[in-house]
């Protein structure tokens, strides 16, 4: 299961997102009371292919890919001391595949910010900086559990020594993503799960007028941060994608198109959580079911099958393959037959984004 943890400072809207893409209902408000819950549910990752699927086949059952979404309390400078909330609850999502950090940029004289005024680069350095102190509580931790052990075993000073470097480069300020450790070195750290070692997608939450203009403060700064780390940065308005999200279906497309978006930023977040992790979704299709399956990017056809059913990638035969696109401009799959665009593939196939699959297995 694909998870993801929405973390950040308080009031700069991470439940808003949460909400919007999990269709939850929280109180946005709820955090300000020093409550410590994680909120967690799922979210179907937006899809037009799916949509076409399945008005084309009108199934009994139409399953979009799905995420996980945690939302956390927020972090407050000096967390890592127990000021605010504390982060204790940041272990929550150690085992987040991503994280989604939500920045802001909006101002809103009834939403105060934590820190009296905006200022997003300062927020993100607070926050990176809180997740650094905590990956280096963990390792102090660790070490020092290993250090008070009675015989320390080669295995343990093993990964004690890695475990030393992994410290250095914190008190440096360095995410151990960037300490350079090599594989092997990475290979005695696979239970660990680091925040500071997790891929990051940026949501900096802008108002309506910061949207159209483009501009808010910090903003180059705040895309040259994420240039040079290669964090991939969206700006979305929470307060417009509620609205949009309020509207019929028939209006949603004009009110987008007033405001210059070509698709809403939850569609835009789950297709970077989906790029960032090197993910792509194939498809089965039947009148029982339309459904989308996230796999990793580079997948063999054999493994592929496996996600769905353990016995399809057992009993493995052939893969009856066709592009999205190609189904889509034909119009059904008999006309996709017989303009040859329907083929059969052997297990070691790499499937591609957008594939659709029909096993042909025997157990």
């Amino acid at each position: 299961m694909l998870t993801a943890g929405i973390i950040g400072l308080p009031m700069v809207g991470k439940t808003t997102i949460f909400n919007l893409v999990t269709e939850s209902g929280l109180e946005t408000s709820n955090y300000l009371t020093g409550k410590t819950e994680i909120n967690v549910e799922m979210a179907e990752v937006p899809d037009t292919r799916i949509d076409f699927l399945s008005g084309l086949y009108k199934p009994k059952k139409t399953i979009y890919a799905q995420i996980q979404f945690s939302d956390v309390p927020g972090l407050v400078r000096g967390a890592s001391e127990g000021k605010g909330v504390g982060n204790k609850f940041l272990d929550g999502i150690r085992n987040a595949d991503l994280l989604v950090q939500v920045v802001r940029a909006f101002s809103n004289k009834d939403v105060p910010h934590v820190d009296g005024d905006i200022d997003p680069v300062r927020d993100i350095e607070t926050v990176n900086l809180e997740l650094l102190l905590a990956d280096m509580d963990l390792v102090e931790k660790r070490i020092k559990r290993i250090e008070e052990g009675k015989k320390i075993k080669k295995e343990q000073a093993d990964e004690l020594a890695v475990l030393r470097k992994c410290l250095e480069a914190l008190e440096n300020e360095i995410t151990v993503h960037q300490a350079g450790l090599s594989e092997a070195e990475k290979s005695l750290l696979v239970n660990y799960s680091f925040l500071t070692d997790k891929p990051v997608i940026m949501v900096v939450n802008i108002d309506e007028e910061q949207l159209r203009s483009g501009s808010y403060p910090g903003s180059d700064k705040v895309r040259e941060f994420a240039s040079g780390r290669g964090i991939k940065l969206l700006e979305i308005s929470g307060q417009i994608e509620m609205e949009i999200a309020q509207l019929p279906e028939e209006d949603k497309e004009v009110f987008m198109e007033d405001l210059g978006l070509k698709e809403s930023g939850i569609s835009r977040l789950a297709r970077a959580t989906y790029e960032t992790l090197g993910l792509i979704s194939f498809f089965t299709v039947g009148e029982d079911e339309v459904r989308a399956w996230t796999i990793s990017e580079g997948l063999n056809a054999r493994s592929a099958a496996g996600k769905i059913h353990s016995d399809l990638e057992r009993g493995f035969i052939r893969a009856e393959v066709v592009a999205y696109e190609d189904l889509k401009e034909n119009g059904s799959m008999v006309k996709a037959k017989e303009k040859g665009l329907v083929r059969l593939e052997g297990k070691e196939y790499i499937v591609k984004d957008g594939d659709i699959l029909n096993i042909r297995f025997n157990v």
